[in-house]
């Protein structure tokens, strides 16, 4: 038997502004030919399919679309789970009529585990694979909050609550596994923080507890599970070192720190309870490039890429000793006419200069936001006007996350 894991797809996902639904077609296309063409018999998403809650309908199209193209394929059965992104009712809203197709979606717990355990069968009806289809546990699904309950132990009663469940799937399982064949493999799937994981600057996980209370060390899992399928984690990775407990990682990359990593998914072959996993590399279906240098390299780099016909999104690191007051205007026209898109510009100097002028005394943290702004415009060497226009969209900018913050509360 044939299984592909993968997670974090994030459909709907906005880079730097930018709508990536070409991109994300482009990787299902990809994935769905894969499927088709090695004849994988089943597939498991391990949560985060969307990137929002409310995800916009090109997002959704893409999902569907996807599973029915699935559902023609020689793929026998899809399992896909809630990740800590996803809206479970959402995912569940046509549980049901998927579940006709062979695809088996979780998106939260109920009071009985048999929900998240599956039984599946081949075309002989033959049982061939258990899986615990575990979504993301919230704090409200696995334990009632108590008065005057320290972080500390709110995060403590977390860990233990996610572990416990974990265990009351896995026994279940194990007891299923007794009743119709030892030798029947058990993949439980989960979308949680594993201690000691790895992230990537900028890559948009989130910490799902304050100060990572919800980490769960990788020991915590039975024995009993043959394959973890893990999902929340970006980097692909694996879990104590375990060529059978894994990370497979995000598809695409969520950030520019990314750009250089080699994406994949994992495709696994079991034969009967031996698991043997092959990483497959995910083609790049959208360029990312990041330059650092003074002015003259940013320029030098822009004009090979041009010169490659690059499409590439771009992130510019300038570096250069002397201020540049009209850094972005020149790198914006250096591009100009090309298929080149610059999503992000980084002055660190103008920063580092208007940090200069404060007394020797003084640290980042005497200084008000308002103050770091006036020296950053002194450093930018901005006519009176120009300043005028800055501090008008500034006080905006100030107006507004004040309401975002007032409206969180």
């Amino acid at each position: 038997m044939r299984l592909i894991h993968t997670s974090d797809w994030h459909l709907g996902h906005r880079f730097h502004g930018r709508r990536r639904h070409e991109e994300q077609a482009r990787f299902l296309d990809w994935l769905a030919s894969l499927i088709e063409k090695e004849g994988i018999d089943v597939l498991l998403v391990a949560g985060d399919i969307f990137d929002t809650t409310a995800p916009g309908s090109q997002a959704l199209t893409l999902y569907y679309r996807f599973l029915h193209r699935l559902a023609e394929s020689p793929c026998r059965h899809v399992v896909v789970i809630a990740g800590n992104h996803d809206s479970p009712s959402l995912l569940e809203a046509p549980r049901e009529l998927l579940r006709q197709l062979q695809i088996h979606v979780v998106g939260a717990v109920d009071d009985c585990l048999d929900k998240e355990l599956l039984l599946l069968r081949d075309q002989d009806g033959q049982a061939e694979l258990l899986v615990g289809a575990v979504p993301f546990l919230r704090d409200r699904d696995i334990r009632s909050a108590a008065a005057g309950e320290s972080l500390e132990e709110k995060g403590s009663l977390l860990q233990q609550g996610i572990r416990e469940h974990y265990h009351q799937v896995c026994r279940a399982a194990e007891q299923m596994r007794r009743d119709i064949d030892l030798a029947l493999p058990l993949v439980v799937m989960g979308h949680l923080f594993v201690a000691g994981g790895r992230t990537v600057e900028g890559d948009g996980v989130r910490e799902l507890a304050i100060g990572g209370l919800s980490r769960i060390e990788g020991a915590a899992f039975p024995e009993s599970v043959d394959y973890l399928a893990l999902g929340h984690l970006h980097l692909a990775q694996e879990v104590n070192q375990s060529l059978t407990r894994r990370y497979c990682g995000a598809p695409l990359p969520m950030s520019f720190n990314e750009a250089d990593q080699r994406k994949q998914i994992l495709a696994i072959r079991s034969q009967g309870r031996s698991m043997e996993v092959e990483p497959i590399p995910v083609p790049s279906f959208q360029p990312l490039v990041s330059l650092r240098g003074d002015l003259p390299a940013l320029l030098y780099g822009l004009d090979q890429l041009k010169a490659a016909a690059s499409d590439a999104w771009l992130e510019l690191h300038y570096e250069g000793r002397e201020v540049v007051p009209n850094l972005r205007e020149q790198l914006l026209a250096a591009v100009e006419g090309s298929a080149l898109a610059i999503l992000r510009i980084r002055n660190n100097r103008i920063f580092d200069y208007a940090l200069q002028q404060a007394e020797e005394a003084e640290s980042l943290d005497d200084l008000s936001v308002t103050e770091v702004f006036e020296r950053c415009l002194e450093a930018g060497q901005l006519e009176e006007g120009q300043r005028q226009e800055a501090r008008g969209a500034f006080a905006e900018i100030i107006a507004a996350l004040a309401q975002d913050a007032h409206e969180a509360d």
